[in-house]
């Protein structure tokens, strides 16, 4: 290769696509984050499309070409770096190289997102490469266009270990009692190899039996005071690291939740929980493992001078093997961090197959595909043990070697020492003192080693959450928040203005195409219309889950783009086809706050007519339901969800199929209360019952993401279209 190919790692599972991206614009000399990539491919949580690609690409300057083409064509006529479609569902580059391929033998070099730089056979090439039975695999040709080098790249943004010191400024009494204790150890532990010498030399030599006495007494003193030192400092770092690993995951689970809903589409369950887990190991890097290897760093310079005042040959010695050992440990390091990439990745995939037995067993019980799961969370076991056995192998030897140049130095050490007192260059005592001494260096050093493989861990778990910490939240500083009293014009509503939208990049599918439409304030408006008409799409962009991609949506006079989301939530009141019961009280999941208003609660939990369900559990308010608590039906579930949206009082109602669950007597008493409720306040009601729409003030028929009629239900009704066909069976019309 001409120059260095730049490698970057994929940190989720479905980020080949965008890492690949991000390589080739590096190695033609431009960063870009993975993040800005990711949004420019439209990655969904089944990931990207060679088209969602060049979307990319074109964005940031490069002129591409999708092709399908055999080995040999590809071989002639690609342009290098390229990003070829490998094993069906991945990306990797083919880097830039001189490739014989009518060499025997000769290796093809692959960057690939999830393993780093690979070579491989021809033969596995074209195993893993060839996608359709004419021999032929599929290739995106990229080269920069003049706008490339013309467009301004982004700035290096990545927080580093400075980030994460900062979570030592508030523990600096601590830390400067740790400096206090390392600096008494230090002394203590530098008067021992003396105690050893004058031992020797002078209460064995001399037959003193006092001096003797006295210089165990001496040792008993420093075994105590360094044990009480060792005590206080263990406390103290437990303390610390407690508090800090509280501190990272607090502020993980804030920024989690400042961000967008759109970014919990794109991620998997796995993803985000391996990230929690990540922190465990920033914060033993943080407190242990840096402040013990830098307290044991301060030990082996103390040790160093003496050892140097007793013996500079074996100082020497001691250097040159210590530094062969740190050397054997560094050797190994790309190839560890490799496998900790690929242990991320598959432990995500663990988490989701788990997550999907145990929350999916019913109907996994149902259609008898317990065998089915069960072998494919035995697949991902075997990849995980596959990467064990390796990340053994590799602890092994890295171990044999650090331990191989260890002994050689501690025997040459030995027989240099034994050397100098026959030489009468060193007394016996100061030979003993010299394998003391040796033997407290060794430990600073085996922490040295250690430190740099914590801090490798660090460094990519910190590469993963840095993805998290640096995203753009949903609230933006400029947003408004209007007064409590919304000041809204009687002759507007929520309106929207040729809104179009979907989910994945330009090429997919319109969800919703060109609405115009005004909820009236103070008013019912009933959605209807077959499954995937976009009803639910639409009510997702009313609640600022989504942008539109075309369009605009106002509130009254102001876009709701600009008005805060947390504001606009807070007073709407919402029930989702797909609401959450939390694992808490029926009283906590009603309120979904810390403090409860009684009177606000009973009112609710009236309106949705769950009173007597309530007042037969034993603790009635107080009885845990969820995942962890008594199992519910699905139309006491719905009720639940009905009362949680009462409860907030909301100027603004949202329901999606709220009562598609309930019996013909529940939902008759529920929309009785909920017509009283509605009153004076916005509502907006997807619902295929006729029950729930009959008495709206406006109905909007909706089909393939467009609003087909729109009237009340006697206009729509005697206009015998689509609304007409949606209801007619309920009410037994005919023809």
């Amino acid at each position: 290769m001409s120059k260095p190919f730049p490698i970057y790692r994929q940190l989720d599972q479905m980020d080949c696509g965008p890492t690949c991206l991000r390589m080739i614009a590096k190695y033609y000399g431009k960063h870009y984050s993975l993040q800005t990539l990711r949004e420019s491919s439209y990655i969904t949580r089944e990931g990207v499309n060679l088209k969602g690609i060049s979307e990319a690409a074109g964005k940031i300057g490069f002129r591409t070409l999708g092709v399908r083409l055999t080995f040999e064509q590809l071989d002639e006529e690609a342009t290098l770096p390229c990003i070829l479609h490998w094993k069906q569902n991945h990306f990797v580059v083919l880097v830039p190289q001189n490739y014989d391929r009518n060499k025997k033998n000769g290796k093809i070099l692959i960057a690939d997102p999830a393993h780093g730089m690979v070579k491989v056979s021809k033969e596995t090439f074209l195993k893993l490469w060839i996608s359709t039975e004419d021999k032929c695999g599929i290739a995106l040709f990229m080269e920069p266009a003049p706008i490339f080098y013309d467009t301004e790249d982004e700035k290096k943004d990545k927080k580093g270990f400075s980030f994460l010191f900062r979570y030592l400024k508030p523990y600096k009494k601590y830390i400067s009692q740790l400096f206090l204790g390392m600096f008494v150890g230090s002394i203590l532990s530098l008067i021992a190899p003396f105690l050893t010498q004058s031992l020797v030399d002078y209460g064995i030599n001399r037959q003193n039996m006092g001096f003797i006495t006295l210089m165990l007494v001496s040792q008993l003193a420093l075994f105590f005071g360094t044990t009480a030192i060792e005590m206080i400092r263990g406390w103290l770092l437990l303390h610390m690291s407690t508090r800090i690993n509280i501190s990272i995951i607090s502020d993980f689970l804030i920024k989690l939740m400042k961000l967008p809903i759109r970014f919990f589409d794109t991620k998997m369950l796995g993803d985000i929980t391996q990230r929690i887990s990540d922190h465990t190991r920033i914060e033993q890097f943080l407190t242990s493992t840096s402040l013990n290897t830098l307290f044991s760093l301060v030990n082996l310079v103390v040790f160093s001078v003496v050892l140097g005042i007793y013996s500079g040959p074996i100082l020497a010695v001691f250097i040159m093997g210590s530094g062969l050992s740190i050397g054997w440990i560094l050797f190994f390091l790309k190839k560890r961090r490799e496998l900790n990439y690929a242990r991320f990745q598959q432990m995500s995939d663990n988490q989701n197959s788990l997550f999907e037995i145990i929350t999916g067993m019913q109907d996994i019980k149902m259609s008898g595909s317990e065998t089915t799961y069960r072998w494919g969370w035995e697949r991902i076991q075997a990849k995980l043990f596959k990467i064990s056995v390796k990340s053994l192998s590799l602890a092994q030897y890295q171990s044999i070697g650090s331990t191989f140049f260890t002994q050689l130095k501690n025997i040459l050490a030995s027989y240099i020492a034994a050397r100098e007192v026959l030489n009468g260059q060193i007394t016996l005592g100061m030979m003993l003192s010299v394998s003391y001494i040796i033997g407290q260096m060794n430990s600073p050093i085996e922490q040295l080693l250690t430190f740099f493989q914590s801090a490798q861990d660090a460094k990519i778990s910190l590469e993963r959450l840095s993805e998290i910490h640096l995203r753009d939240d949903e609230e933006k500083e400029n947003e408004l928040t209007p007064d409590e009293e919304l000041e809204l014009a009687e002759d507007k509503g929520l309106v929207l203005e040729n809104v179009s939208f979907q989910y994945a990049g330009p090429t997919s599918p319109m969800v919703l195409n060109n609405i115009n439409l005004t909820i009236p304030f103070g008013k019912v408006t009933a959605i209807v219309g077959a499954s995937g008409s976009g009803k639910t799409t639409l009510m997702k962009l009313l609640l600022k889950f989504y942008e539109p991609v075309n369009g605009k949506i106002y509130l009254g006079s102001t876009p709701l783009g600009i008005v805060s989301a947390r504001w606009w939530r807070q007073h709407c009141g919402v029930v989702m086809a797909d609401g959450y019961i939390f694992s808490n009280t029926i009283a906590q999941n009603i309120s979904v706050q810390e403090e409860t208003d009684r009177q606000k609660l009973l009112s609710a939990v009236k309106m949705a007519n769950i009173e007597s369900f309530i007042n037969e559990m034993p603790l009635g308010f107080s009885t845990k339901i969820g995942n962890t608590g008594n199992g519910i039906s699905s139309g006491q579930r719905q009720r639940i969800l009905i009362a949680r949206a009462i409860y907030k009082e909301p100027k603004f109602i949202f329901l999606d199929e709220a009562t598609s669950t309930l019996d013909a007597n529940n939902e008759k008493v529920i929309i009785q209360n909920l017509e009283q409720f509605f009153n004076d306040r916005t509502v907006v009601v997807i619902a295929h019952r006729l029950s729930t729409v009959k008495h709206a003030d406006q109905i909007v028929v909706m089909e393939n993401g467009k609003i087909v009629e729109l009237g009340d239900h006697k206009s729509l009704t005697a206009l015998k279209g689509k609304y007409y066909e949606l209801v007619k069976n309920q009410l037994e019309l005919g023809n």
